[in-house]
């Protein structure tokens, strides 16, 4: 069990590391020797976890999409309406964003710079599904404009990305009002 644990330790120690790294140094400026050191482990002991640095930012990607899809879908329940639960997946994805800036800044960079693979990106998607059903829903009762999930998450979510960047520079910050403000701002975009 503790040899298990100490695994696990390292392989968390490593996809912090990544986060940390990519964050600061961007992909290509951050080899695996960087990682390695900054997880407090052998460069070696990387492949024991990772075929390459691709599949380590990949799988690093995954996981914190998985954290982050986790944190935004608690507690919603599908027979919110589609606005109520709207608002509930928004204003979580928000306090992610805003809470947890070193993971979401780190799925900002993955979201909009071709650092992932394309099926690594696929599987991030699969993660949103609940949120995809909520549109879809919103669709079909008439209440979500019938345009492509894409620009939804565009108009809808994205936003928040340029916030937490703002607010992590200290150019912004964003208080409760603000963040009503920008829930309306974000649900009248996408509602019919």
């Amino acid at each position: 069990m503790a040899k298990l644990q100490k695994s696990i330790d390292k392989r968390n120690a490593l996809i912090n590391a990544t986060i940390a790294l990519v964050n600061n140094n961007g992909f290509h400026a951050t080899p695996m020797s960087k990682i390695a050191k900054m997880a407090n482990v052998s460069p070696a002991t990387i492949y024991l976890y990772f075929e390459n640095k691709q599949d380590l930012v990949n799988k690093t990607y995954i996981d914190v999409k998985a954290q982050y899809t986790a944190y935004a879908f608690a507690n919603f329940d599908e027979s919110m309406s589609v606005e109520q639960g709207f608002e509930h997946i928004w204003k979580r994805i928000a306090d992610f964003k805003l809470n947890e800036s070193e993971s979401a800044m780190f799925l900002s960079q993955c979201d909009n710079t071709p650092i992932i693979d394309e099926p690594s990106l696929q599987e991030g998607i699969k993660h949103l599904q609940p949120l995809l059903d909520l549109w879809e829903r919103g669709k079909q009762e008439g209440l979500i404009k019938p345009i492509s999930d894409y620009l939804l998450y565009a108009y809808a979510i994205n936003p928040l990305s340029f916030l937490m960047i703002a607010q992590k520079r200290g150019t912004f910050k964003l208080d409760q009002k603000q963040i009503e403000e920008a829930y309306e701002a974000a649900w009248s975009s996408i509602k019919n």
